[in-house]
């Protein structure tokens, strides 16, 4: 990040000198501060559960332009935690949801939206023009794409991440300190990390991790304070405990050690072992994983065709709706390897989840093992829900 000669710094209003008052009397900010923030321009990766709280706090604080990434649309789902968005907002883009929750706290704020998906052909050019990235990203191949990028092109990254009651905060920042490979050389097997829609967060987490994120950002614009570079941060919210561990640049790492390797970015999601159709949504499978629909799997059944029907889901997910009623049993992911004597290879099997991600995978583990009648019920229950049963509780 490059610092500004004062003397090129934006000078700020009178309206600005009132709003941003009781910065000015901090000795750490002061005028100058306020104008080395003015003249910030900070890139957030998602506009969701993280991106909320920093783009409203970096906002409030005076950044003077944020720029947001971000292709998606308000969902129900994301109220409870994504709290830039609102109930009216339901169905439009966030981007323009956001950019309206942050004309209105600060009008003086400016927002560039890039409504695209992230990738390693347009990355770096947009990372390129931003002083600090903020990683609000909620998988694992955007992640990786997210640090490289920040490290070829010598921008410090504010990570953050969060799942269940527990979040994680630093700031990479290669040449100065270690990078996200260096802490994460390789990713997880796909399914082994479960994602927040798999398996739930707690609404206030990201507004906590997300502030630290928004903190660490407004430190290095006015190069004050000890950044996160270095430490990682640990967050137990059912506990209330924070602790701290210390990171080191790794000499071997592929994009921040002593001799690189990687000096362009990769296909990430076949770095993390995705593939290409599996990393635009976790609903769709890949083109060998046999699937049946909700509404064919309906008239089958109708039909009175014998169809032994597994939901792989977790015990409290299925109390929140389920395919009882059609004869579904529950064996969750994890203990069908234990349970395979419960079902009969001889029947017609159909594997259900919540979205279709899991199902695939046990169709793939009991296809290893010789099953062959197996089916995936395509989107999961949230389709069963939306095409055939909307009475079945969407979450």
């Amino acid at each position: 990040m490059e610092t500004r000669d004062p003397a090129s710094l934006p000078a700020l209003t009178q309206d600005e000198s009132i709003r941003y008052s009781r910065h000015l009397i901090l000795p750490e900010v002061g005028p100058e501060g306020q104008r080395r923030l003015k003249a910030g321009r900070v890139l957030l990766v998602g506009a969701g559960g993280l991106g909320s709280p920093v783009a409203m706090y970096l906002a409030a604080a005076g950044v003077g332009t944020l720029g947001i990434v971000d292709f998606d649309v308000v969902d129900t789902t994301n109220l409870q935690r994504q709290v830039i968005h609102g109930t009216p907002d339901v169905g439009r883009p966030k981007l323009d949801s956001a950019r309206d929750r942050i004309a209105g706290i600060n009008p003086h704020v400016a927002v560039e939206g890039h409504p695209v998906r992230l990738t390693s052909a347009n990355a770096r050019q947009i990372v390129r023009g931003y002083d600090v990235v903020i990683d609000g990203t909620d998988n694992f191949p955007t992640r990786y794409l997210v640090n490289d990028a920040c490290v070829l092109e010598g921008k410090p990254c504010v990570y953050g991440s969060i799942l269940r009651w527990e979040g994680q905060a630093s700031v990479f920042w290669g040449g100065r300190g270690p990078c996200y490979r260096c802490l994460f050389a390789e990713p997880p097997p796909p399914g082994e990390v479960p994602s927040c829609a798999e398996a739930g967060v707690l609404g206030v987490l990201p507004g906590i991790i997300g502030c630290v994120q928004a903190l660490e950002a407004v430190k290095l614009l006015l190069g004050q304070g000890d950044s996160l570079i270095g430490r990682l941060l640990l967050f137990d919210a059912l506990r209330l405990r924070f602790r701290e561990m210390r990171l080191r640049r790794d000499p071997a790492c592929p994009v921040c050690g002593d001799a690189p390797t990687i000096h362009e970015l990769i296909d990430y999601e076949r770095f993390c072992g995705y593939a290409p159709a599996e990393a635009v949504t976790e609903n769709r499978m890949n083109d060998d994983v046999p699937e049946i629909t909700p509404t064919e799997l309906k008239e089958r059944l109708d039909r009175g065709e014998r169809l032994t029907i597994i939901d792989v889901r977790e015990p409290f997910e299925w109390e929140i709706g389920n395919l009882e009623a059609h004869g579904a049993r529950l064996i969750p992911l994890k203990q069908v390897p234990e349970r395979m004597d419960e079902i009969s290879p001889d029947e017609e099997i159909v594997l259900q989840c919540r979205s279709g991600a899991r199902s695939a995978q046990a169709l793939g583990f009991l296809r290893r093992h010789g099953y062959d009648r197996v089916l995936n019920l395509k989107g999961g229950i949230l389709a069963w829900s939306d095409q055939v049963d909307p009475s079945i509780p969407k979450y």
